[in-house]
């Protein structure tokens, strides 16, 4: 197997989650590259699934290891990277991999990574609907949205360095959307 490497990139509260999980049900051949990151836990993530969450201490003993394909810091104190070990691991069972990424940080992995991965940009219709979504969530403060907002004009900028941009407006529509872009790229 030639593997692929997926990478679903944007803003935060754009879908990119809700995507990714809708992809791995729908793709047998998809693993999923969990991301490391320092930011305290949400109530319905668990470690090792959603997110490998360590301590500032032990992601700069990463860092100075030079353990992270890519990372960042997303927002002030908030530190993501994806590790190589977590490549190896899902390498090892032969699988694609997707990653759930920030912009910066699928910017890089496609660097990395090549012509062997497809860099899908996931765009909202306007940034009150991203506002709303991230409301919604209600996990974040108005603090915290207000930042991410302001990250996210900066990361919609960057979109047309992505290989693919997909409007995520109507999520059934955008789901059958993104399912035939990946199944072309892995058949190829």
């Amino acid at each position: 197997m030639n593997n692929k490497f997926i990478i679903i990139s944007a803003p935060s509260g754009s879908g990119k989650s809700t995507i990714a999980s809708f992809l791995l049900k729908n793709i047998n051949t998809l693993s999923f590259s969990v991301s490391t990151t320092t930011r305290a836990k949400r109530k319905n993530e668990k470690d090792g699934i959603d997110y490998y969450f360590i301590n500032k201490i032990k992601f700069n003993n990463h860092l100075k290891k030079g353990d992270f394909v890519e990372w960042e810091e997303v927002y002030e104190g908030d530190y993501k990277g994806t590790l190589k070990s977590e490549i190896d691991r899902l390498l090892n069972k032969n699988k694609n991999i997707i990653f759930d990424v920030d912009v910066k940080g699928g910017l890089n992995l496609k660097k990395y990574f090549g012509d062997n991965s497809l860099s899908v940009f996931l765009d909202v219709p306007n940034l009150l609907t991203l506002k709303d979504r991230l409301q919604k969530r209600g996990s974040e403060t108005e603090k915290s949205i207000n930042e991410r907002i302001e990250k996210s004009k900066q990361e919609i900028l960057l979109k047309d360095e992505f290989d693919v941009v997909i409007l995520n407006d109507k999520i059934d529509q955008t789901k059958k959307e993104i399912l035939s872009v990946i199944n072309n790229f892995i058949l190829t």
